[in-house]
């Protein structure tokens, strides 16, 4: 059964730092591409950034530039986003997503995490 798990959210501080992880299990995540998007209420889900089998990063989102990072660790079966200099407008929920390439677009993912809730108080 392919399934994704994002962990690692919670409350965080103004300027503050949190690391969410996204653990892969049933398929091989070497072959797979995994986004990183959020979803904010009463707004659609964007696309944040991604990384391909390669490696490759794309960034979608011109806000998180400087501050998110993606990486991965095939061997744990793990993608992680990284976010560093939180403000209260990253509150949201953050999923990841499998997908065979890179893609801002959510219809390009077949695979999501249950996603998990990031809050940055004002």
């Amino acid at each position: 059964q392919v399934q994704l798990v994002e962990s690692g959210g919670g409350l965080v501080q103004p300027g503050g730092s949190s690391r969410l992880s996204c653990v892969a299990s049933g398929f091989t995540l070497d072959d797979y591409a995994i986004g990183w998007f959020h979803l904010v209420p009463g707004a659609e889900r964007e696309g944040l950034l991604c990384i391909n089998s390669r490696g490759d990063r794309s960034i979608y989102a011109d806000y998180v530039k400087g501050r998110f990072t993606i990486s991965r660790d095939n061997a744990k079966s793990t993608v992680y986003l990284q976010m560093n200099s939180l403000k209260p407008e990253d509150t949201a929920v953050y999923y990841c997503a499998a997908a065979w390439g890179c893609s801002p677009m959510p219809y390009e993912y077949g695979s999501w995490g249950q996603g998990t809730q990031v809050t940055v108080p004002s």
